[in-house]
């Protein structure tokens, strides 16, 4: 369960435009502060936000999850 938190925070940091945690806990409908929980692994995140992460980074849940290592299975 340790991959999903430094997915997380990988996603969100990687890229040619990092996207703070507030921008994140906008798009969730929660406060930067309880995502940040989450990005830490302090508290689990809810399935329903990995969706929503998942389809905002255009990344597979099981990249996510950390079971695999490809970002897009069906490219």
């Amino acid at each position: 369960m340790s991959y999903i938190y430094q997915r997380l925070r990988d996603l969100r940091e990687d890229g040619n435009k990092t996207v703070s945690q507030t921008e994140i806990a906008e798009l969730l409908g929660t406060t930067q502060q309880t995502y940040s929980l989450w990005e830490r692994g302090d508290r689990e995140i809810p399935f329903h936000h990995v969706i929503t992460l998942a389809k905002f980074y255009k990344v597979s849940t099981d990249y996510i999850a950390g079971l695999t290592n490809q970002k897009n299975p069906y490219k």
